[in-house]
């Protein structure tokens, strides 16, 4: 293995990468959108967190199974390719649907195309970088992903610009287009890679498989996964609900777009800063200050009254923070997994994610159906205070 690396250092990153940043700039210009096309559709608030739970459901279901198989694959960059098609058919499906049912389905599909870019992308990661650079590899990786949240509502919200009402239909549909050839970009980006294999794996069943359950009961795993989830599922409420809260407050989808961009540029820099911030602060001082700044960040976004320019200043702060909870779980949880079980334990911690990207939008959605919009974000900063509290 060691020599797999060796050789392909320096070549298989890159394609990687530049896969992560067309996917996730797919990913960023579709998700608002689906908050947008569900009010053309007529739905509201609770419409939205069940909508947006639903892109977890079905790869909440299949994540470990995926993670177990990247395990046994000597090649898997082809499951990051068939990732970004079916992203690609998300997004087209998207474009073309008018019911809210089928809004949720195309919903769905857009979550497994994007769990299949993740669980084998993270597992590229995990087989071919060395253990002095895994939190460096993993903060490339997710700043290539902030690249994305940061392009992703840019391009939707000029594609939106000023519509609302009926027209807002025609606009998402145009917009969703573009998300669909930009996710064939990113499914396209890993063709160098089809090649790419790690040493012989060992006969099937000379090794066995690592139970689940002993991989959660792992000391350290279940704060890094709870972590992982409540930082993830704030970034899902916050690009789904903070147009609801920026609607009622007279601000337009493209100052919308802009300031998600900006929380999405100040977690790359973030992300791009991870190795020097290691230096100088633990793993767990980082993650811990991840969560609790974070939620704080959401509470203030909440309150009533922020403009664009007072929701600007708390969203660089937060996004800062917000990003290094992820590159620092994924390392963490790479560390702590048995010997061949990295795929399956990187797996279990997209499984959390799903799980909390059903569950937190939907309580999310009944905090917001009694409350409003700010009462979504109020419940995910909730969420990462106890997830800082457990990390201590």
């Amino acid at each position: 293995m060691a020599g797999t690396r060796a050789s392909t250092a320096g070549r298989w990153l890159w394609p990687l990468l530049a896969s992560v940043v067309f996917t996730h700039t797919a990913l960023n210009i579709a998700r608002p959108l689906i908050s947008y096309r569900t009010i053309a559709l007529g739905g509201d608030a609770v419409a939205v967190g069940l909508i947006t739970a639903a892109y977890a459901l079905l790869p909440l279901l299949i994540a470990v199974s995926v993670g177990r198989a990247t395990d046994r694959s000597r090649r898997i960059a082809w499951i990051v390719g068939v990732g970004g098609a079916i992203l690609a058919v998300g997004c087209v499906h998207l474009a073309a649907t008018t019911g809210l049912v089928s809004l949720a389905v195309a919903s769905t599909v857009v979550g497994v195309g994007h769990l299949l870019c993740m669980v084998a992308g993270q597992g590229l990661i995990a087989r071919f970088s060395p253990a002095e650079h895994l939190d460096r590899d993993f903060g490339w990786f997710t700043a290539a992903a902030s690249l994305g949240q940061l392009s992703g509502p840019l391009i939707s919200g000029a594609l939106l610009a000023d519509s609302s009402g009926p027209d807002l239909l025609t606009a998402t549909s145009t917009a969703l287009g573009v998300a669909g050839v930009t996710a064939v970009l990113g499914a396209a980006s890993v063709i160098p890679l089809l090649r790419l294999r790690s040493a012989a794996h060992p006969a099937k069943g000379a090794v066995p498989v690592v139970p689940a359950r002993e991989i959660l009961t792992r000391r350290r795993m279940p704060s890094a996964l709870l972590t992982s989830l409540a930082l993830l599922t704030a970034v899902d409420i916050l690009t789904a609900y903070l147009p609801l809260i920026a609607e009622s407050r007279g601000i337009s989808p493209m100052l919308v777009g802009v300031l998600l961009s900006l929380r999405a540029g100040s977690s790359l820099l973030s992300r791009l800063c991870l190795p020097w911030l290691l230096t100088r602060w633990s793993r767990k001082a980082l993650i811990m200050a991840s969560t609790g700044v974070a939620g704080l960040s959401l509470a203030l976004v909440a309150l009533p009254g922020g403009g664009p320019v007072t929701l600007g200043a708390v969203l660089v702060v937060g996004g800062f923070l917000l990003g290094l909870g992820q590159p620092l779980t994924m390392a963490e949880v790479a560390t702590l997994a048995p010997q061949g079980a990295r795929g399956a334990a990187l797996s279990l911690r997209i499984w959390a994610n799903r799980l909390g990207q059903v569950a937190v939008p939907a309580a999310a959605a009944g905090m917001a159906g009694a409350v409003g919009a700010p009462g979504a974000l109020l419940f995910s900063a909730m969420v990462l205070f106890a997830a800082a509290a457990v990390a201590r």
